[in-house]
């Protein structure tokens, strides 16, 4: 059994000094939701918001102070920004009415999109809410896009419920250069999860920014290397992870996954309806659970209803990807770590998701080679 505790962990901490060299970290209050997971540690470190670019250094050291310690395996840190109620950034003096009457009309700044290094093309596959099969859809559609002979990786972002280890059968814990991890690999997919880094029955009781800084730590700080295709398989819903996802990295387009009843199909419409208010491409719908066929009688019982996302596509002018079936080796094999795809390359299951993958792969090379409209006035 590790001994490596959380008072180890913040008596290590107390040795770093806190800002402007003042204090230190820990007696600041600044060191918050330390979790061991065998001989690896992660913890949060808040700051002031308008400071966390500045004290990055300071986040560097603690990570630093804790991989001292004997027995510590990986170590996360991230930095959570934190602003004073009523507090602002601070705002330059106003113009003049001289520089204001010379200067031009501003537009609102754009949020920075900064890409993934060796990654052409990132998609997300989306939900509006839990329970759709998205995952199960994202690592089958991952396989399929590496059959049609592309390279793929697969970003497990659902940090409250990581699910691509189980699904994958893949476990361990990656391998890391310096701050860079390597990522696992399986059915030729090279894949990243929180779930690598903590016990699969470790619940993540972590804040909102917490979440995002983890997140974005596994996207830039993997050695993805070479990608046609990353692959992300977002959490469920419209919060704070999906948003920080559409607004700071340059997707290419989403992937919205609903079952065909009406109930689900009002979430998927927000999670729609979330990726176009910022200008994120919708690839299109897919329809999981459409429908079940009975492996004993071939009796066909529509359980969730049936073309429901169809129609829902149709109505909001959005292209249709196909319909996925409810049957039991899809989940059987999702349970076994042996992905449909990949276990059952030449069933109707895998048919289904290549077909889909083709349409996904059309639209990205379409919209890379549309050439540019010349606007005449």
């Amino acid at each position: 059994m590790s001994s490596i505790t959380q008072q180890t962990v913040l008596d290590q901490l107390s040795k770093v000094r806190g800002p402007d060299l003042e204090g230190d970290i820990v007696s600041l209050n600044m060191v918050s939701g330390v979790h061991i997971s065998g001989s690896d540690v992660m913890f949060s470190i808040t700051v002031p918001a308008e400071r966390a670019r500045e004290l990055e250094p300071l986040r560097a050291a603690a990570e630093t102070a804790v991989k001292d310690l004997s027995g510590v395996g990986k170590v996360m840190a991230v930095l959570t920004g934190e602003r004073k109620a009523g507090s602002a950034p601070a705002s330059p003096p106003p113009p003049s009415p001289q520089q204001q009457r010379m200067a031009p009309p501003q537009q609102p700044a754009a949020p920075t999109k900064t890409g993934v290094p060796g990654v052409k093309s990132i998609i997300a596959v989306a939900s509006g809410k839990g329970g759709v099969g998205k995952s199960t859809t994202s690592v089958n559609l991952a396989l399929a896009l590496s059959r049609l002979g592309k390279s793929v990786g697969l970003l497990d972002a659902d940090i409250y419920g990581p699910s691509m280890p189980r699904m994958l059968g893949l476990f361990g814990k990656p391998t890391a250069e310096g701050r860079t991890l390597d990522p696992m690999e399986k059915f030729g997919l090279k894949v990243m999860s929180i779930g690598f880094l903590v016990e699969e029955e470790t619940p993540m009781i972590w804040r909102g920014p917490m979440v995002i800084s983890a997140l974005t730590q596994m996207l830039r700080e993997v050695a993805w290397g070479e990608l046609d295709i990353l692959v992300v398989d977002m959490p469920p819903g419209t919060g704070d992870a999906q948003l920080t996802m559409a607004q700071q990295v340059p997707l290419a387009g989403a992937v919205i996954v609903s079952t065909p009843q009406d109930i689900a199909l009002i979430d998927a419409r927000k999670g729609l309806n979330m990726f176009k208010r910022v200008e994120v491409p919708i690839l299109g719908l897919i329809e999981n659970m459409s429908t079940f066929i009975c492996p004993s009688c071939g009796h066909r019982s529509d359980i969730f209803g049936h073309g429901g996302a169809r129609e829902e596509a149709e109505r909001l002018a959005t292209p249709f990807l196909g319909e996925i079936p409810l049957h039991m080796d899809i989940r059987t094999n999702s349970d076994r770590g042996t992905p449909v795809v990949d276990s059952m390359p030449d069933g109707p299951h895998a048919t289904a998701y290549l077909d889909i993958a083709r349409k996904v792969v059309a639209q990205l090379e379409s919209a890379s080679t549309a050439a540019p409209k010349i606007v005449m006035e």
